[in-house]
């Protein structure tokens, strides 16, 4: 399914973090196709294109897109049922400050 021209969403780690402002290789999501959950690095990427496409590693359709344009980027990830941050990686309630 997948050709040696493909690459995990690890080589586009620094594209991802200027769309998202923050780190996303490590963001766990659901393939909105076939259910599959895992970490967006672990997604394959297509780079030889005007955008960048992030295809499932189980089903291979899309589930993130994205192209640069004269005003920005445009993102597409109708292909994510959601995207979180893995378990044990949300932040901390803050104290209740003391009065």
């Amino acid at each position: 399914m997948f050709d040696e021209s493909t690459l995990d969403a690890n080589a586009v780690a620094g594209e991802l973090e200027v769309l998202f402002a923050v780190e996303m290789t490590a963001v766990v999501g659901k393939c909105a196709h076939c259910g599959n959950e895992a970490a967006v690095g672990t997604l394959r990427a297509y780079v030889n294109a005007p955008g960048v496409v992030l295809r499932c590693s189980i089903c291979g359709e899309v589930v993130i897109a994205w192209a640069w344009t004269p005003t920005g980027g445009r993102v597409d990830r109708s292909g994510a049922s959601w995207l979180g941050q893995p378990s044990g990686a949300a932040p901390s309630a803050a104290a209740p400050s003391e009065a």
